[in-house]
């Protein structure tokens, strides 16, 4: 089969920055790429026109049309044109397209099927950062999904708070995330640092960062050892209109915590397992996500966590089996169970290889690509 995925973003120099839909979509081309599947991912927004084959897989930039006021009605054309090409000359038979900003609302092929994979819209974070959505972005994002031929969902608490807020019954099918898990594994080589606790990713308001403090601050009043260490952009606060998440956690430590804090900045990708592996408990106080690709791979290396107990929580973790689920505005609760994963290694063994075995069993590239595919062979048309 030959699918194509229509994207904004995918991880490859020529492609600039990548978040996590292009880290989704090239575990996903891995996987179908080994089921024998052709794989095309068309990625708007480029600075120039070209195509290039990327360790198998097909990437193909395209420019966006600018012109006053209807930029991204002629751009959505053009990739529909691109698209009836495509199919028209049988190099694909299929395109997927997140549903982050909705860029297929627009784009209707003569005959090739859209699917629309749910990874959380603007709408459904704004809905659970409870501030308002651009009406354009709402928009577009419900009339794409109205349009799809297929949907697909990362986890079922998006499918449906996705259907609660544009006001839709929609079925989706539910296919998670996935990870190369031979890619992630734990390093015995790299020693465990005692005490130390990580959080990896952005430095924002909705993966609950400013949690994250008072949380530490009641860690550090038991365990004046403990290093809470911090790798990820800093990002500007939307609420406060703070240009730095970081300054304003800082405020937050109280002066012992804060000498026990190291924030590290962005790191390179491949840098991250080095951290990962160092760490006794990783950390993820979030409330707003669709299905977090970082949680699966620190539980890939046989990390114990400690995530938020919001939602779609409970399709990556079972709390108290290969994790524990706490709600992150509870601090004594939250940092007390960092804290008895601190105290007991043989808890955090034991829920390590539990951990792992979930992803191996549930997140795995092979698994999630051969869901894909048998879903994408019963909407072929």
């Amino acid at each position: 089969m030959k699918i194509a995925f229509l994207t904004p973003e995918y991880p490859h120099p020529r492609t600039g920055n990548s978040g996590g839909i292009g880290t989704s979509i090239k575990n996903l081309a891995k996987g179908l790429l080994q089921q024998g599947c052709e794989i095309r991912i068309l990625v708007y927004a480029q600075k120039e026109e070209a195509v290039f084959d990327d360790d198998g897989v097909i990437i193909q930039q395209i420019q966006n049309i600018k012109f006053k006021g209807i930029s991204w009605y002629l751009t959505r054309k053009k990739i529909e044109r691109l698209i009836n090409q495509l199919y028209n000359e049988k190099k694909i038979d299929l395109v997927e397209a997140p549903d982050w900003t909705g860029i297929t609302s627009f784009i209707q092929p003569k005959d090739c099927p859209v699917i629309i994979r749910l990874n959380g819209s603007d709408t459904y974070f704004c809905d659970l950062d409870q501030r308002s959505v651009k009406w354009k972005n709402k928009f577009h994002e419900k009339r794409a999904l109205q349009k799809a031929d297929a949907l697909l969902s990362v986890s079922q608490f998006t499918a449906d708070k996705t259907n609660e807020v544009f006001g839709l019954k929609k079925d989706f099918t539910i296919i998670p995330n996935s990870i190369d898990v031979t890619s992630f594994e734990r390093n015995i080589e790299i020693a465990e640092v005692n005490n130390t606790i990580l959080y990896f990713g952005s430095l924002i308001r909705k993966k609950g960062l400013l949690e994250l403090p008072l949380i530490f601050n009641e860690v550090i009043e038991k365990n004046p050892n403990a290093k809470l260490i911090l790798v990820g952009k800093d990002v500007p606060d939307i609420v406060s209109g703070s240009k730095s998440t970081w300054k304003m956690m800082k405020s937050l430590f109280t002066e012992q915590a804060l000498l026990n804090v190291n924030y590290l900045g962005s790191v390179p990708y491949h840098e991250i397992q080095k951290y990962i592996n160092e760490a006794i408990v990783c950390v993820f106080p979030s409330f707003a996500e669709a299905l977090p690709v970082s949680w699966i791979e620190a539980m890939a290396m046989q990390k114990a966590i400690v995530a938020s107990n919001i939602g779609w929580a409970t399709d990556v973790i079972d709390d108290t089996v290969n994790g524990f689920l706490v709600n992150p505005k509870e601090h004594k609760e939250y940092a007390a169970a960092i804290l008895k994963l601190l105290a007991d290694e043989s808890l955090r063994e034991e829920m390590g290889k539990a951990a792992r075995q979930k992803v191996i069993n549930k997140f795995s590239i092979a698994m999630v690509a051969k869901q894909s595919l048998d879903f994408y062979k019963r909407i072929q048309k």
